[in-house]
């Protein structure tokens, strides 16, 4: 199905990955990566205690193709939006790096420049300035001076130019068909073996639907997430045609100054995504709006003029900021972390108008 919709992937293909992902330095690069910034964690730990022992063993599983990934382990996450959480073991999550080590390069060209999650150089932060440019381009730049007249006067109103398309694919992790996505790594992926440990690892996460699906949390669900909606990206950018279009996972916005023009996409993309990609546009979170009006993305509450957090995202902070102070007053925790904290708070809201919201959190952690 996938493979009908856009030939976007050249003849080139690659036939003996699956040999490099076995070699020991590739499986070393792999747990190098998988261990960062986990360090400290107890499964961590554990592995690193015969480190040579299992990397060596995991390589041998990979070689002789006995390799088999452990159950996940789910548990659910509040924050707030409730989400469920499916966690790899460290060993398989080892192997999800030595996959995405070889395979990830050669997908990574071909995606958009416009496609912002789980990417090197991209993240919120890149997908907030870009929409920045793109909503000054829809609205030439600014606002149009309307004059009516009211009871014999005339009157000037400014308002902006403008619409978003602002879509969100519905329950888009849930419904990742397997097959389309093999479908479309084989266009790249001449190499039985190595499509072989990727089904491993897609029929690994158990879920309602067969053949559908893949886990929240892994490094693997978030390359392939990238590599499915590709073809949506391709479609839009080059069917299409439209010029200002962005997406973050299943999120995504499309800029123009003709409303017509952004419900005809809307409409042309909906029976794209269930006639090649099994999926649907959410009919409640996908609308068209004005430009002067805000709208939730990547995290934020996006004005014309001004960029706000979403009040949901404000109260996890302060509740988190809550728990940071408990844990500061027991001595649980030292002033170097609490800063560190901060600066990643900061960091987050880079680029956002929350200067008095920060100004706020410094005054109340100087004075504990």
């Amino acid at each position: 199905m996938a493979l009908a919709a856009l030939d976007i992937y050249g003849m080139k293909t690659y036939t003996k990955l699956y040999d490099k992902i076995c070699s020991y330095d590739n499986i070393e690069l792999a747990y190098r990566k998988a261990r960062k910034r986990k360090s400290s964690r107890p499964d961590v730990q554990e592995f690193e205690q015969k480190l040579k022992e299992n990397l060596q063993r995991l390589q041998q599983e990979l070689i002789n193709e006995t390799y088999q990934p452990l159950p996940l382990k789910t548990f659910i996450l509040r924050d707030p939006k409730t989400r469920k959480i499916s966690k790899s073991d460290f060993r398989d999550r080892v192997v999800h790096h030595a996959i995405c080590n070889l395979i990830e390069p050669i997908f990574e060209k071909r995606f958009i420049y416009d496609s912002y999650a789980n990417r090197k150089g991209k993240g919120t932060s890149a997908a907030i300035k870009r929409f920045n440019v793109f909503k000054r381009k829809a609205s030439s730049n600014g606002v149009k001076v309307h004059q009516h007249e009211e009871n014999g006067k005339k009157y000037n109103n400014n308002y902006v130019r403008g619409y978003i398309l602002k879509a969100d694919i519905r329950k888009y992790f849930d419904y990742v068909d397997h097959n389309i996505l093999i479908q479309i790594l084989c266009k790249k992926i001449a190499d039985r073996k190595l499509i072989k440990l990727i089904e491993k690892i897609l029929t690994n996460h158990r879920t309602p639907h067969l053949g559908k699906g893949m886990p929240l949390g892994n490094l693997t669900s978030q390359f392939f997430a990238n590599v499915y909606l590709n073809e949506l990206d391709q479609f839009v950018k080059h069917t299409l045609k439209a010029k200002h279009y962005l997406r973050y996972v299943d999120d995504f916005v499309i800029f123009h100054k003709d409303k017509r023009v952004l419900q005809e996409y809307k409409e042309r993309i909906n029976v794209f995504l269930r006639t090649y990609l099994q999926l649907e546009l959410h009919p409640q979170k996908s609308r068209i709006k004005p430009l002067a009006k805000g709208l939730d993305f990547v995290g934020y509450r996006m004005f014309y003029y001004y960029i706000l957090l979403r009040k949901r995202n404000r109260r996890k902070i302060e509740h988190q900021l809550n728990e940071i102070e408990k844990l500061y007053k027991d001595k649980a925790i030292c002033k170097e972390t609490v800063d560190q904290t901060l600066n990643g708070w900061f960091g987050y809201m880079n680029g956002s108008n929350t200067h008095n919201l920060r100004q706020k959190m410094l005054k109340r952690v100087a004075e504990w």
